[in-house]
């Protein structure tokens, strides 16, 4: 009897299932959902999915969960009894898996491998247009688990399957986008913008990116200690630090300086994640929401808030910027992507859904798609939104979410998917660096024939 515990790597079982899986039939046996916990200490759903093919074999999946959410994303279902977990249960999707979705699926007979016509007929079983009836955690948790089963079937890593599902020929090691200082939602600062990353990309693999973003991380570490003291060196959702600072700028000269200490100018260039429809209050936005008593005359209107950015983009190596306006704010969306010439990332703009991608490349809102699997809901819809943008000439950045798991799928699909960039918070916190360690995995699999995306990271087929 093989028994394959997928919770943690591709490659770990990539040897075995080469050998263990051939052409005969891999029907799904039984699911089995229960409730977990991600990294934030809120309930999730994780899925067991069994196959009965030389043993009994299981792939397991689990699905994460963001705070700073877009009002446009597939409902994550929460049982919303106040008096258990703080409302935040998962116990009806688990649910939903065990005694609806789990029991249909097995039923209809699909092969493993049919990963799109199980993710539609679990999309047709909710037949909500948000997946509202049985969840997109639900849904997902088991879309998740059936793409892992469906590379053991075929006997190849997952990274090469999820190739294979999207029609890419081409694999990519990413360039890590680490969150090394946190604000907004993800943190209990001042700090209104959510995210301060650096890129690595002048690193020559993904092995020296992840040294750079290490060596940079401890660099800032020692500034911020130097500056604001040992307790200002505390952690956010994401593992990046959280000085209690109130200007956005500061944020940035802290990472310029961490960089310079680490003797690596050349080599990291900086993104943002501002997520401003945190902060978006009647047309306005307030970069001190976290202060009850803020005053609507310091509130900046949306040209106000671009030139803010337009100041940083002048003075540092601001190389992407991420949802710099509210997630209905479409006229600054454009106006903005316009006049600069940086990568405009869309997240709670598009929330992963090809009917707001559209629309935003008739807009001409963006030029970047946030992939966040569990806004979506499904490893198919996700492909075809990556696949929407990347036709019309976006680029793509694959996502964690700030509440995540020890789930690694995410490092798979970004290189399955070749979009050459990745964020997945600083490198810090084993749930983070699950999906960076997976990388490393996968480069060293790959070998000679590992590409990294370096400057290239807003266009890595070239």
């Amino acid at each position: 009897m093989i028994h394959l515990n997928f919770f943690f790597s591709s490659l770990v079982y990539s040897s075995i299932i080469s050998r263990a899986f051939s052409t005969d039939n891999m029907p799904i046996s039984k699911i089995i959902a229960r409730q977990i916990f991600d990294s934030r200490g809120n309930p999730t759903v994780e899925v067991d999915l069994y196959t009965d093919f030389a043993g009994t074999n299981y792939f397991r999946a689990a699905v994460p969960s963001g705070a700073s959410t877009g009002v446009h994303e597939a409902l994550e279902l929460r049982d919303k009894v106040k008096t258990e977990y703080m409302g935040k249960g998962v116990k009806t999707a688990v649910a939903n898996i065990n005694d609806k979705l789990g029991p249909a699926l097995i039923k209809k007979g699909f092969e493993v491998t049919e990963q799109r016509a199980i993710d539609e007929f679990l999309i047709a079983q909710d037949g909500t247009d948000n997946k509202g009836k049985y969840g997109a955690n639900a849904i997902l948790g088991i879309s998740l688990a059936v793409a892992k089963a469906g590379a053991a079937k075929k006997g190849i890593p997952l990274y090469k399957y999820i190739a294979e599902l999207s029609g890419n020929d081409q694999l990519v090691l990413p360039v890590p986008s680490f969150n090394v200082i946190n604000g907004g939602s993800h943190a209990g600062n001042k700090l209104a913008m959510q995210e301060f990353m650096i890129l690595p990309t002048g690193a020559k693999s993904f092995t020296e990116a992840m040294k750079i973003g290490s060596e940079v991380y401890h660099n800032l570490k020692k500034v911020i200690q130097d500056k604001f003291g040992l307790d200002a060196t505390a952690v956010g959702d994401e593992g990046g630090f959280a000085p209690n600072i109130l200007d956005n700028k500061e944020g940035l000269v802290l990472i310029r300086e961490a960089v310079s200490k680490a003797g690596y100018c050349n080599e990291v260039e900086i993104g943002m994640d501002v997520a401003s429809s945190e902060f978006y209050k009647d047309g306005l936005y307030d970069l001190d929401f976290k202060n009850p008593n803020s005053s609507k005359s310091t509130w900046l209107t949306p040209q106000q808030l671009a030139d803010v950015y337009t100041g940083f983009v002048n003075e540092f190596p601001i190389v992407s910027i991420e949802d710099p306006f509210d997630q209905d704010d479409w006229e600054a969306w454009s106006a903005f992507t316009k006049c600069v010439k940086i990568q405009i990332v869309a997240d709670d703009l598009t929330v992963t859904n090809p009917k707001r991608i559209q629309e935003a490349v008739e807009k001409k809102a963006c030029n970047c798609l946030l992939l966040k699997v569990n806004q979506i809901g499904s490893v198919t819809e996700a492909i075809d939104a990556h696949n929407l943008a990347k036709k019309n000439g976006w680029g793509t950045m694959v996502s964690h979410r700030s509440g995540e798991t020890e789930d690694s799928f995410i490092a798979d699909l970004v290189v399955g998917l070749g979009t050459g960039q990745i964020k997945s918070g600083a490198p810090c916190r084993s749930e983070r660096t699950a999906k960076y360690n997976q990388l490393l995995r996968i480069e060293e699999e790959l070998g000679d024939a590992a590409k990294y995306a370096g400057k290239n990271f807003r266009n890595p087929s070239k």
